[in-house]
């Protein structure tokens, strides 16, 4: 099931996202996930904390989708 995730800018980083989503508690906890290459940025895994994503792009962590609205 993918979950809608709003934002308010043009874009949002990639670490930002996932504390926003509530998907990681901390930025600390994000980073290691991220570097760790437990996130996928459309389909692919994202090692980049600071990529951006905009309205459509989807995020996957343990088992959950989430999407990019505005």
């Amino acid at each position: 099931m993918m979950e809608n995730i709003k934002i308010t800018t043009e874009f949002i980083k990639l670490d930002s996202f996932l504390k926003l989503a509530a998907a990681v508690s901390t930025g600390g906890h994000a980073k290691m996930v991220i570097t760790g290459g437990e996130v996928k940025v459309n389909g692919a895994v994202c090692l980049q904390r600071g990529k951006k994503l905009y309205e459509g792009d989807t995020v996957e962590f343990e088992g959950a989708v989430y999407k990019v609205v505005v």
